[in-house]
């Protein structure tokens, strides 16, 4: 599919077309036509859409697609007939697109080179296992031959169940509770799934990064190849070993949880999941949900999370003594994932750059904590 420029384009802000999606505000070109919608009386007709050449937003569809290969994908399923489709932008790992049919609204996603294919039967089958223990999440739809993952330009391919809902940009203590209660469902909901995927962006994995980036860290600020060094030495001494353990989200920010007003309708995005101690994902959540903008944490929003996880699973004593240890580790994580990307992400890639400096003002906090009381865990 090539770039409009052939005519002048038109940009059209396709915002939250379906719950929960932010659409990508594509460039249509006057040849390609209008945004396919339902004619009175009439059939949906197939359109496709020229990726932005000037946009500000970045494109989150990395692989192109055909409208003949699309068809020829959906033989495989019993979905209906296609009737329009479109990128989304949400996700910085694959490419997906919100699928029209004469049935129901679909998600396909295309697994791009970051995502390891040997993992999609774990990231698969991990869905299936939490939905039919009765979370709230994505389904993959099989294929007639009963497998989950089939190829489209490429790329392996799977659907999956469109999710109501919309992620909340401005969350509330309220809403918090709500993660950490659905947070410790998960946890409970993944007992028993047999397939295993060790987490690769935990303590060994911090090193591998860190050893990609120490040399330039002090292009971001001063001192920090050796305050990270350091970090990296205290959290190798002092990580927990034997704390309760089983399958987490690890990536549960508040684009991947979606709300229907104020209720969780479910949880999303788990291609980060792997095998993992349990209370790392809380330490994650505190991270993600109850800082605001400034930096500053919100012990409001910290004691609701806290609270609305151990309605449904208590913490341990010791997974509550080493909240603190586990809290800076998470950030260490996103802080190092994000330090990497910053550094080595060429100037107009299509993958956004995040701030590594967020996290290492989480880190920083995490350092002056000396107990999980300090987050807003009740005696």
């Amino acid at each position: 599919m090539g770039a409009c420029s052939i005519v002048p384009c038109r940009r059209i802000a396709l915002r939250d077309i379906f719950s929960g999606m932010t659409v990508v505000p594509f460039v249509i070109s006057p040849l390609v036509g209008e945004m396919p919608g339902r004619a009175e009386g009439g059939t949906i007709p197939l359109k496709r859409f020229c990726p932005p050449t000037d946009c500000e937003t970045t494109l989150a569809v990395y692989t192109d697609i055909t409208e003949d290969d699309l068809k020829r994908f959906l033989t495989e399923y019993d979905v209906g007939a296609l009737t329009s489709y479109k990128g989304i932008a949400e996700g910085v790992e694959n490419s997906n697109f919100l699928l029209h049919t004469t049935r129901d609204p679909l998600i396909l996603t295309l697994y791009e080179k970051r995502v390891e294919k040997a993992d999609l039967p774990f990231f698969l089958g991990l869905m299936q296992h939490l939905s039919a223990r009765g979370l709230s999440c994505p389904l993959p739809l099989p294929r007639r031959d009963g497998q989950l993952l089939g190829e489209l330009s490429g790329r392996p391919a799977a659907l999956i169940s469109f999710l109501e809902g919309m992620w909340l940009r401005k969350p509330e203590a309220k809403h918090c509770r709500e993660v950490g209660k659905a947070l410790a469902e998960m946890h409970l909901a993944g007992e028993g799934f047999e397939l295993t995927r060790p987490n690769a962006l935990s303590l060994e994995g911090w090193k591998v990064l860190w050893a990609k980036s120490a040399d330039r860290a002090d292009e971001v600020e001063k001192g920090l190849q050796e305050e990270i060094s350091s970090e990296l030495a205290f959290l190798a001494a002092h990580w927990p070993r034997d704390l309760p353990a089983g399958v987490i989200h690890a990536d549960l920010f508040q684009d991947n949880v979606f709300f229907l007003g104020d209720e969780l309708s479910g949880l999303i995005d788990f291609y980060f999941a792997c095998n993992d101690l349990l209370a790392y994902d809380v330490s994650i959540c505190l991270n993600a949900w109850c800082f605001e903008k400034d930096g500053a944490y919100n012990l409001t929003k910290g004691m609701a999370m806290l609270e609305g996880y151990g309605s449904v699973r208590p913490l341990s004593d010791g997974e509550i003594a080493a909240l603190p240890v586990l809290s800076r580790g998470s950030a260490l994580r996103f802080f190092l994932t994000r330090l990497y990307d910053w550094l080595t992400t060429p100037a107009g890639a299509l993958v956004v750059k995040k701030d590594p400096l967020e996290y290492l003002k989480k880190l920083r906090f995490h350092r002056q904590i000396s107990s999980a009381a300090e987050y807003g865990l009740a005696a």
